[in-house]
């Protein structure tokens, strides 16, 4: 099967809906498909043209930026000529292009399977507004055209004020995580190396340094938790220096989380074998997004694979995978009395988690078992076309 996929961001860029689709991708090259992605050369040191792990990437180049967004001049032609050899399109959105990309699909008479990430809301200031109504009118055109609706949860579906009129399209399938294996020397090295004593309680966090990730709730957070809980340190993994569009969040961030002093501590972008070790020291792991730009939050996932409770927040689809398990406590949106709360509840209990559970995660969430389910989706709709 010849199958293209089209997403604004791709590797190395980091975010759920990249990662996402860099797993998405490979497992269904390892299943023997041809797996074409077309993407933005978003760095221009980035290779226009390359191969990973079965996977054909080609990257265009970008003629310039319109808040996250990105203009590709090239990207009517190119996926022109590239829908004619596919079987059927995978679009990930929100991406501006997506409607023409559905519209040129329908032409060549090609299918279309949009995986939709999260309902999308903007920075304020005119040209991300601006942004934001290009966008949104790109999904809205894409999602009609579109045989088959993708996402992680129903939960989420419902509730969202843009997926809900699209029910009828809506296929559920869950995203796919996958989790380095890694040592006890692992993590006693991740410890050495970042100078984590053993005696410290890690509240840990794995995100973008971003509004929508409310950072500033666990930041409020931390005193209450460390007047409770002494030894409690936050730990934050992730790019926290650079973020596009977030410069103005950071500053205003920055002053609180300074006078955390030691207690708080930013690592960066860790590798991947990195990122396992560290959630299997963290002694509970805390999403405390805000909105519907977060839909499920894969990490949490991540940190259940490693016997890690999570606090999270009640957001739809988000609450999902703690509500399904009961590996951790979900708490009110933008409250960090009650994140603190369950944080110190978290901390205060014994830390343990059913291996059948990690067992039945590990395999529902399993990147062969997604990819499985996209392909059977790819079979049906090419059959019926």
């Amino acid at each position: 099967m010849r199958i293209l996929i089209v997403l604004t961001y791709y590797d190395p860029h980091k975010s759920g809906l990249t990662i996402y689709a860099v797993r998405q991708a490979r497992a269904l090259a390892a299943l023997g498909h041809d797996v074409t992605v077309l993407t933005s050369q978003y760095d221009r040191d980035l290779p226009k043209e390359e191969w990973a792990q079965g996977v054909r990437l080609l990257r265009l180049p970008v003629a310039f930026r319109i808040s996250k967004g990105v203009v590709m001049p090239r990207m009517p032609f190119a996926a022109w000529k590239l829908i004619g050899e596919a079987d059927v399109l995978n679009l990930h959105v929100p991406q501006v292009d997506a409607a023409l990309l559905a519209l040129l699909a329908k032409i060549r008479h090609k299918p279309v399977v949009l995986t939709y990430h999260c309902d999308l809301q903007m920075p304020k200031g005119m040209i991300n507004r601006m942004a934001g109504w290009a966008a949104a009118l790109a999904n809205l055109i894409s999602a009609k055209l579109a045989d088959i609706i993708v996402h992680n949860t129903s939960d989420f579906a419902v509730h969202s004020s843009f997926l809900r009129r699209f029910l009828d399209k809506l296929t559920v399938i869950k995203p796919p995580v996958v989790l380095e294996e890694v040592t006890q020397n692992d993590v006693v090295a991740f410890r050495a190396k970042y100078h984590i004593e053993p005696q410290q309680r890690v509240v840990g966090m794995v995100a973008r340094l971003a509004t929508e990730k409310g950072v500033e709730y666990l930041v409020r957070a931390m005193a209450e938790i460390i007047q409770s809980i002494p030894d409690a340190r936050a730990v934050f993994v992730g790019n926290y220096e650079d973020v596009f569009g977030e410069e103005a969040y950071r500053a205003k961030l920055m002053p609180l989380i300074e006078q955390l002093d030691k207690k708080w501590t930013f690592l960066g972008v860790v590798s991947e074998l990195e990122k396992a070790a560290f959630l299997q020291l963290c002694d509970v792991l805390v999403l405390p997004s805000i909105n519907s730009t977060e839909s499920f939050g894969i990490v949490q996932v991540e940190a259940m694979l490693s016997g890690t409770p999570v606090v999270a927040t009640d957001l739809p689809g988000v609450r999902q995978p703690v509500l399904s398990t009961g590996l951790g406590k979900i708490v009110p949106i933008r409250d960090s009395d009650s994140l603190s709360e369950a944080v110190i509840e978290v901390l205060q209990s014994v830390k343990s988690v059913d291996s059948e559970i990690v067992n039945v995660l590990s395999m529902h969430y399993a990147p062969e078992t997604v990819a499985r389910e996209y392909e059977s989706l790819y079979k049906e709709l090419i059959e019926a076309q």
